[in-house]
């Protein structure tokens, strides 16, 4: 119901735009998330965009960088990254949830399958 695109091996400095197709019935009713996962790491937050587009939420280290966005008439949502840095390097989840405050803590109703994104420094 949720994939993802877009993804690939990139340079240090360079910029990527993630994609998420979403097929779930009222997409414009849920908020939207992006979660990233490295290497012997546990997933975490990225951002998030509420059901209107309205509002917007980053993680510290990409805030600035990174710029979530969606289109409610295409049922889609993206992940604009710019000054990609090699720990960016995990593999990316789109996510979906009716409730702001499970987007932001990651315990969302539906995820993608991921998606590679490896930045060579």
């Amino acid at each position: 119901q949720l994939v993802e695109s877009g993804g690939g091996l990139v340079q240090a400095g360079d910029s990527l735009r993630l994609s998420c197709a979403v097929s779930l019935p009222f997409f414009s009713e849920y908020n939207m998330g992006w979660f990233r996962q490295a290497p012997g790491k546990e997933r975490e937050f990225v951002a998030a965009i509420d059901w209107s587009g309205a509002n917007e939420y980053y993680e510290a280290s990409v805030k600035g960088r990174f710029f979530i966005s969606r289109d409610n008439a295409e049922n889609m949502v993206y992940l604009q990254m710019n000054s990609l840095k090699p720990e960016d390097t995990a593999i990316y989840y789109c996510s979906a949830d009716s409730n702001w405050a499970r987007i932001l803590a990651g315990m969302n109703a539906y995820w993608g399958q991921g998606i590679q994104v490896t930045v060579s420094s």
